[in-house]
């Protein structure tokens, strides 16, 4: 069965989360760490559409909190055309708070100050992938 990579993409490190079979939860992966790197990231992002069978990608949009494009909207934007590349459908997602989101998960959850670096991405793509899980069963499909 297809499922769908939540992406919550930095310029370092890079959130991702993947839906269970059925399009119920969202589970997060591995943060990966691409150091500015375009090139790591897609490469990465292929690997993980391949292995787990992926028919879409949800990416957080970063827009500025006014909805005004931020300039990692700009970036997305870029990246959206090679990730489409893939032969996957690609779904910009409304990030804003989500990495406020994350952090508040992890302050509930009391995980240091020390591990909040290391699980923030990670949350946010599983927000992010969650909304738009969300969002499809409230349509309906």
């Amino acid at each position: 069965m297809k499922r769908i990579l939540g992406i919550d993409y930095g310029d370092v490190r890079v959130g991702l989360a993947i839906s269970d079979p059925l399009l119920i939860t969202a589970q997060g992966l591995d943060t990966l760490v691409i150091n500015n790197s375009d090139k790591n990231f897609l490469k990465n992002i292929r690997k993980i559409i391949n292995e787990y069978d992926i028919e879409k990608v949800v990416i957080g949009y970063p827009k500025n909190m006014d909805g005004t494009p931020s300039k990692k909207t700009e970036k997305i934007d870029m990246l959206i055309p090679e990730i489409e590349k893939m032969n996957v459908q690609v779904i910009k997602w409304d990030e804003r708070l989500t990495t406020v989101s994350a952090y508040k998960t992890m302050r509930d959850l009391n995980i240091s100050q020390k591990s909040k670096n290391k699980y923030a991405d990670k949350f946010a793509a599983i927000y992010i992938l969650e909304g738009y899980l969300n969002s499809i069963r409230n349509k309906g499909g």
